[in-house]
């Protein structure tokens, strides 16, 4: 019995390479490049791998109310809507992304502190 070989084929830049590398987004489905950090189908952060703690970046299940390695809380506040929410990239209740932006240097960030973690101003 002859046993049916896989075939290679020409990626970009003419590498060689196998299918299947492509693994589905966990927001929308769709499957998405490896090294994504965007999908680019729904245009969401972090479309692949684990959800992280947005403190250590040690991962995390939804339903923790902490975060095994750090002791983080995992539930917050969402700036968008003012619901408490499970602190993973996305509100639960409005969808909108669990990130402040910094008013003095315009750095995107978790809500962790009360300043920024990149220029010390006091965030909203």
């Amino acid at each position: 019995m002859r046993v049916k070989r896989r075939e290679s084929f020409k990626g970009a830049g003419g590498t060689l390479g196998m299918p299947g590398y492509k693994r589905p987004c966990r927001h929308c489905g769709e499957l998405v490049p490896p090294d994504s950090n965007v999908c680019p189908f729904c245009s969401r952060v972090n479309p692949r791998g684990p959800l992280r703690c947005p403190g250590c970046r040690n991962p995390v299940k939804k339903g923790w109310k902490s975060c095994s390695n750090c002791g983080l809380g995992l539930e917050t506040t969402c700036p968008g809507c003012g619901e408490q929410t499970f602190f993973g990239d996305y509100c639960e209740e409005c969808g909108e992304r669990l990130t402040v932006t910094c008013p003095g240097c315009g750095e995107e960030q978790p809500p962790l502190e009360e300043n920024c973690v990149d220029c010390g101003e006091p965030l909203e």
